[in-house]
């Protein structure tokens, strides 16, 4: 699959009312760090059907990183069932991203 880009407006029906796991990656386009993670994002979301991937400009959507309390980016959210159950926040390698889920 696909990394999917959410907002407002599709939060509610794209993560928190997806009844696969999802991952989600809060990221701005000025952020060097968010630029680095980013292919690792794509591979998890090409490879991994299991899961939905979805990504959160904060720039764009300053609603959602408020309410997610998204100090620093990247930040990483792992939402299942409606409920954050895990959160990253910096660049990681791909195993510790995935050990997240």
């Amino acid at each position: 699959m696909s990394v999917l880009a959410v907002n407002k407006n599709n939060f509610q029906k794209e993560v928190l009312e997806s009844d696969r796991p999802v991952l989600v990656d809060f990221w701005a386009g000025w952020c060097g760090p968010c630029k680095s993670i980013s292919p690792i994002i794509d591979e998890i979301a090409a490879e991994n059907s299991e899961i939905k991937v979805c990504k959160v400009n904060i720039d764009e959507e300053q609603e959602l990183a408020s309410k997610f309390h998204i100090m620093s980016i990247p930040t990483i959210l792992v939402i299942k069932g409606g409920k954050v159950v895990n959160k990253s926040v910096g660049i990681k390698p791909k195993n510790q991203i995935l050990e997240l889920l």
